[in-house]
């Protein structure tokens, strides 16, 4: 039989769960603007994962790039070679394959940051929400205290200690500095979003009978609270995708990311640039292109997301 007590401490239908509600899908489906901004953040997604099969050359085999063909300017232009579609740059590299290379570096950057600022921030402003008192107190001074840098001279620092501490390996350590100092400063918009939340979850009714008939504090937040507190955090998530990618591109144009040997899009604006003002303005102004596409892609779609879940415009 079933238990009414259990019935009676059930957790209401969960963001995640109204992500697949009738209403927001069709809301999906009514919006040209969100299916476009998919349609386009796919794409993106799909030539970085699949550049070594979908790319025309392979931008990392030296013994395929010739100098000769170096800053050649795209195929409709005209002294341009029908091979390279954008053009090439001032090593002979195909534009359109180191795009689709960068893309990847860059992808792998922002997404692995965000996750882990995700797991920091939904886990401290769930903990810091429910328990409340000193706890509670000490989380939001940290989150107060991270606030003040900006998440830019944040990571020059943590890279310049990396450089630092470990001079003759910070090439293989690239990778993970960047993602350490992104998610440094963006974990904590999840822990105050998710902190706000929370305080209004564990006054509700649902709560405050798994605690009568004995439910562990553990248990409500992860089985009841943590669903109903995901909305705010999978809007924010689309958003700061986009945000930790243009940091990521921000600190490789400053020569501060990963090593030119593994360029990202940043590092591929950069190089663009010293060449610029000489007349080869693809060099720089398609990775530009492409860094837009993605970020834009992502934001829009965070805005339609943050709208699809607000029950006040449903």
């Amino acid at each position: 039989m079933n238990d009414p007590s259990a019935n009676a401490a059930s957790a209401p239908p969960g963001a995640v769960a109204r992500m697949l509600d009738s209403d927001v899908w069709h809301s999906f489906k009514g919006s040209p603007v969100a299916m476009l901004a998919a349609l386009t953040a796919a794409l993106c997604v799909f030539v970085a994962l699949f550049a070594p099969w979908v790319a025309p050359f392979d931008p990392y085999d030296l013994a395929a790039i010739d100098l000769m063909d170096a800053r050649l300017p795209p195929a409709w232009m005209e002294g341009g070679d029908a091979r390279y579609w954008l053009g090439t740059d001032d090593q002979g590299r195909d534009i359109l394959s180191t795009i689709m290379y960068g893309a990847r570096i860059s992808l792998a950057v922002g997404l692995a940051a965000v996750a882990l600022s995700v797991v920091l921030g939904v886990g401290l402003g769930l903990l810091s929400g429910f328990v409340g008192g000193r706890l509670d107190a000490f989380i939001m001074r940290v989150c107060d205290v991270m606030l003040s840098f900006p998440a830019l001279l944040v990571a020059l620092l943590i890279d310049g200690i990396g450089r630092a501490m470990f001079p003759g390996a910070h090439d293989a350590l690239a990778f993970a500095v960047l993602v350490f100092a992104i998610a440094l400063t963006g974990w904590v918009k999840f822990a105050r979003t998710v902190r706000g939340s929370t305080m209004v979850e564990r006054q509700k009714e649902y709560v405050q009978a798994a605690r009568v008939i004995g439910v562990s504090g553990p248990r409500i937040m992860l089985r009841h609270v943590l669903p109903n507190v995901m909305g705010p955090v999978l809007v924010l998530t689309t958003i700061d995708i986009g945000q930790a990618i243009l940091i990521e591109a921000t600190l490789s144009f400053l020569g501060v990311g990963v090593p030119p040997t593994t360029p990202s899009l940043g590092t591929l604006i950069r190089i663009g640039g010293d060449f610029l003002f000489s007349g080869e303005w693809w060099i720089t102004v398609f990775p530009g292109a492409m860094l837009v596409l993605i970020a834009l892609s992502v934001n829009l779609l965070g805005d339609w997301l943050r709208d699809a879940l607000n029950p006040r415009l449903r």
